[in-house]
């Protein structure tokens, strides 16, 4: 035994290696597909909420988006579900019913309980 791998032992070490090579690359193309996937859904629903919203209101979500973001990812995914259900009626959402929409969603921040002992 002088140390040397027999050709069978660097057979084998190439398949193995050939197979993680295998593995790693499917497992790359399943992240590519899957980010792929999220690109094509939000554009898709970027493109619900252009056609369903008033200029007035998109400018009034995208100020709020700056702010908190939690609470614009709400209304649009509020709007997205009437739209897809046929709720809006083919109407676009007016900047005065943004403005309901986002106080129906957001918590009165004001508010508060005082308790005395």
């Amino acid at each position: 035994m002088s140390g040397e791998p027999s050709d069978e032992e660097l057979e084998k070490l190439r398949q193995k290696k050939m197979e993680q090579m295998r593995d790693q690359a499917g497992g790359e193309g399943q992240q590519e597909a899957r980010k792929a996937q999220q690109e094509q859904a939000e554009a898709q629903r970027k493109a619900v909420l252009r056609q369903n919203l008033t200029d007035g209101a998109r400018k009034r979500l995208n100020t709020v988006k700056m702010s908190k973001p939690d609470v614009a990812e709400k209304v649009e995914q509020q709007i997205v579900a009437l739209a897809q259900s046929g709720r809006l009626g083919g109407e676009q959402i007016d900047e005065d019913q943004m403005r309901d929409l986002l106080k129906e969603l957001t918590p009165d921040s004001k508010s508060f309980n005082i308790r005395h002992r």
